[in-house]
């Protein structure tokens, strides 16, 4: 029975260590575009398109004032 929540408990382990895996992989080109000031201008620009984008979209969906 020890075996069961040995194998139980490593579930957790391979979950967490998945998801930090695939968060350095998708992160790692945008990594490689900071280097350089051209890329960190684009970067910085459709960061804030996309998060100015979303913001007006919620706004809208529901219906909020400012």
């Amino acid at each position: 029975m020890s075996n069961f929540w040995e194998n139980i408990a490593r579930y957790p382990k391979f979950f967490i260590s998945s998801v930090i895996g695939l968060i350095v992989i998708i992160t790692s080109p945008l990594r490689k575009l900071n280097k350089n000031v051209n890329g960190r201008f684009i970067f910085i620009a459709l960061t804030i398109t996309i998060t100015g984008l979303t913001l007006q979209i919620f706004r809208l969906m529901l219906e909020i004032e400012l």
